[in-house]
């Protein structure tokens, strides 16, 4: 994740997290409002996969759905995995104030510090979590090229 969309993932993490919730609990529901044809229309053949069919499209719609969740999750755990990086008591409260729903107006105002100010911390802590995920990307890397060369010895 870039320096701009981790800045708009941590604007929208309150309401992703909020989201997440309600779909996980509506996508609990198995459909049980769809009905089901009776009489001689049940016995009928009927095209595969027709998209007139309400019981393919609430598949489909799940289906998006479920990815849609899956994009809002990696985002959250992204930030959630990278909050270790605000070391000091300012950065802690303004990362958690965002994290809550804060709009930086509103932090400033909690803070009794400038909007600017607030602003150049909110930007240390995203270029923090920005060079920790390349860090560890790096390190992966490493690790596995490490792990690659010790088997080509062994062999």
């Amino acid at each position: 994740m870039n320096r701009q969309q981790l800045s708009e993932a941590l604007k929208d993490y309150h309401w992703m997290v909020n989201e997440i919730a309600r779909q996980r609990k509506l996508l609990q529901d198995a459909g049980t409002k769809l009905v089901a044809q009776t009489g001689t229309e049940s016995a009928m053949p009927k095209a595969q996969g027709d998209p007139s069919d309400p019981v393919s499209m609430e598949v489909i719609r799940r289906d998006k759905k479920y990815k849609w969740i899956a994009k809002l999750e990696d985002k959250v755990t992204f930030i959630q995995e990278r909050t270790h990086v605000a070391d000091n008591e300012r950065e802690i409260v303004i990362l958690e104030c965002m994290m809550d729903g804060m709009s930086m107006t509103a932090i400033s105002n909690h803070l009794g510090l400038s909007r600017r100010h607030v602003h150049n911390i909110r930007d240390t802590v995203i270029d923090k979590m920005v060079s920790t995920s390349r860090i560890s990307h790096i390190s992966h890397f490493a690790h596995i090229a490490h792990k690659v060369t010790s088997e080509k010895a062994t062999v």
